[in-house]
């Protein structure tokens, strides 16, 4: 069973979609990953969630994460001036069917 998850909102500029989509399909998984999905919540929006064992290993992982964002950061539209370009949640998994 998944133990924990985490969760990123990306708003993308339209001519940079192709490079986003690119640039997830070739990212690897993080080291204690389990599995991740990108999926387009509308025209250029997009949340990224990633399946963890445990917190720790999303913890241990996140400086990897934030270079691999990093590596995209300019294909992406602010989403607010209080959020910058991503809006990220975390938590434990609490229901698994």
């Amino acid at each position: 069973m998944v133990k924990y998850s985490n969760v990123v909102r990306f708003r993308v500029k339209e001519e940079c979609i192709a490079a986003f989509e690119k640039a997830y399909r070739d990212c690897p998984l993080f080291d204690g990953m389990l599995s991740q999905l990108l999926i387009r919540t509308d025209e250029g929006q997009y949340c990224g969630i990633g399946f963890w064992g445990s917190e720790d290993a999303l913890v241990s992982a996140r400086p990897e994460m934030i270079a691999f964002l990093d590596s995209f950061r300019d294909l992406l539209e602010e989403i607010s001036p209080e959020l910058g370009v991503t809006d990220a949640v975390s938590g434990p998994v609490v229901v698994e069917n």
